[in-house]
């Protein structure tokens, strides 16, 4: 069966620069905090024009940093969609506060409307996922913050480059949250997340969380020792490899969000007259296509058709996480509704969308959906 994502395109593109970074990486001595950290922090900040941003081990440990800074731990509620990748809610459990999940609108995001009525003492913070590449509607979430005084982190793990009012992801709210794994639009060969803030002194305490709570103290203080903890930290560093290796995909990084936009544009003209929904984009945005999701009653009709012709399709995502057994114990779970998450879940799947897809293989795979979809 037709796999139609894989690293190894890529990376036969960059080999000799990726070899030639790495060699030079492991020379320095350095296999954390070294010249590939600075750099690399300096550019994606640069990039994303953000006022401070440190990377991290993961996306995951870049929520779970970013909400920890933040104070949120036992007996917070922290709100996000249930329509979301898995580590976003691990992360909110791991700090031991509860999720609190709302329904989503008809762009598979976070419906502002159903935010205020699940605010309560409890609430601390809104994660708004910007999921498929494309961002929430910012305005509404920021000023439902600002009333109820409620941080905003952003899930970024699927936006890097989206832009909501001309301005990036991860710049919107208190905090933005990015994942380097490598089926993202900027992705290493491993782990790797990152965390733009907008305030130095969160920015000062997330470095201190990412490395077990350590940070040398001033000449005042006469303390210039490695290990000595000013607070709680986690391990949460990314090797000078993989930061080598991102160092020269951010190079890259808007030559792959083009091809993801054309890929796009050329699904949306064929597919058009399909009875498939295809993707809502918001005017306010730019969709950078991390995925390319499209909805339809019909989807075990189309995947076993598409079977048969060899091709196979993914589902971003089949169940919805307030349905899974890993997180039905939390309060309210058992019971709860969300009637557009629930009926998309049942429906949306992904069609080939990354850089290396060839014309060829992008065109032979359309005429099959196409040749499927007049059948049913």
């Amino acid at each position: 069966m037709k796999n139609f994502w894989s690293y190894k395109k890529e990376y036969n593109k960059l080999r000799q620069k990726i070899l030639l970074s790495i060699d030079k990486a492991l020379k320095s001595g350095n296999i954390f905090f070294g010249k590939e950290l600075k750099k690399f922090e300096n550019n994606f900040n640069k990039y994303n024009k953000s006022k401070f941003g440190l990377a991290v081990g993961s996306g995951t440990e870049a929520l779970y940093i970013a909400m920890k800074s933040f104070n949120i731990g036992p007996g917070d509620e922290v709100i996000t969609v249930s329509n979301t990748a898995i580590p976003t809610a691990s992360a909110i459990t791991s700090t031991g506060a509860t999720i609190k999940f709302v329904d989503i609108n008809n762009h598979y995001l976070i419906d502002p409307d159903k935010i205020i009525k699940n605010i309560n003492k409890k609430t601390k913070a809104i994660i708004p996922v910007h999921l498929y590449g494309q961002s929430c509607d910012m305005d509404k979430i920021n000023k439902i913050a600002r009333k109820f005084d409620l941080k905003v982190i952003e899930d970024c793990a699927q936006a890097q480059g989206a832009k909501y009012k001309g301005k990036f992801v991860g710049t919107l709210g208190d905090a933005g949250c990015f994942s380097f794994y490598p089926t993202k639009i900027l992705g290493a060969y491993g782990d790797g997340g990152f965390i733009t803030v907008k305030s130095k002194k969160m920015y000062q305490k997330m470095r201190r969380i990412r490395f077990y709570g350590i940070e040398s103290l001033n000449k005042k203080n006469k303390f210039y020792g490695k290990y000595y903890s000013n607070e709680q930290g986690i391990n949460s560093r990314i090797d000078e490899m993989q930061l080598s290796i991102l160092n020269i995909k951010l190079l890259q990084v808007n030559k792959y969000i083009a091809k993801r936009i054309k890929i796009a544009k050329y699904y949306k003209d064929q597919l058009n007259d399909t009875s498939l929904v295809l993707p809502d984009i918001n005017k306010n945005n730019k969709h950078v296509f991390h995925l390319y999701t499209v909805y339809h009653k019909k989807r075990s009709l189309i995947f076993k058709l598409l079977k048969k012709k060899g091709v196979k399709l993914n589902i971003y995502y089949p169940y919805p996480i307030h349905k899974m057994n890993g997180y039905r114990f939390m309060p309210n779970n058992k019971r709860l509704k969300l009637m557009n998450t629930e009926k998309m879940s049942q429906g949306i799947f992904s069609l080939p969308l990354y850089p290396e897809l060839t014309f060829k293989d992008l065109e032979k795979f359309t005429k099959s959906l196409k040749s499927v979809m007049k059948s049913i």
